[in-house]
């Protein structure tokens, strides 16, 4: 089941001062993955645990989720992973901007929330000033991945990353979303509709040498 909760609610707009990495982790000199939109942090635990050579930042707006996300992790002892509870769309602006160049590395969205109705759009996650930040501060070669269940979701989020004009598909192939999890590591949800037989809609994308565009650009996806 889905929790949704409203991002536009005043509660959500507080921003939230998010650490900077060098307070989170052992070693900050390792390159960055991070999860937008976390949950009860499954995924990540998993890909902090077999990949040693990344730190893992997953930000999620459902505190609960992050309070238990936060507890699992430190009962394993991931010293190369952190939860944040936060609205992306508020918090994460300026502390991707305080970031070292080339430290994020990789970027992820799943399953968001799909807020169907188009006067709802406005609460999706990937909005046009997050995706602008997110194109500041991945460099060149560098991954955006996006999985939904939901077909109009992914397509979605791919127009407006097309849009922007900094990312192109990995996927070369004419098969669009016909791509496997580069990760082999899977959240709650994504083997809740892998064991229903549903398809998954997921792309990677990486980042090229286009400049980041104004956001009125961006703004007429919207």
């Amino acid at each position: 089941m889905r929790q949704h909760v409203n991002p536009l609610s005043s509660f959500f707009q507080l921003p939230k001062d998010l650490p900077k990495t060098k307070i989170c982790f052992e070693n900050d000199s390792l390159p960055l993955h991070l999860d937008i939109g976390s949950a009860r942090g499954k995924f990540l635990i998993k890909l902090a645990t077999i990949e040693k050579r990344y730190n893992f930042i997953g930000v999620e707006i459902r505190e609960p989720l992050v309070i238990s996300a936060e507890r699992e992790r430190e009962s394993l002892q991931l010293n190369n992973l952190k939860f944040f509870f936060c609205n992306a769309n508020i918090s994460l602006e300026k502390w991707l901007s305080n970031l070292r160049v080339g430290q994020l590395q990789r970027v992820s969205i799943q399953f968001p929330d799909p807020w169907f109705k188009r006067r709802h759009y406005k609460r999706r996650v990937l909005q046009p000033a997050l995706l602008i930040s997110l194109a500041k501060a991945l460099q060149k070669d560098t991954e955006l991945f996006i999985q939904s269940d939901i077909l109009e979701v992914s397509e979605y989020m791919k127009n407006l990353i097309d849009l922007s004009g900094c990312f192109e598909r990995k996927n070369k192939s004419s098969n669009l979303w016909d791509i496997e999890n580069p990760y082999s590591v899977f959240s709650d949800r994504e083997l809740y509709v892998m064991q229903s037989k549903s398809p998954i809609f997921r792309e990677v994308f990486i980042r090229n040498t286009f400049p980041v565009p104004e956001i009125s650009k961006l703004m007429k996806e919207d």
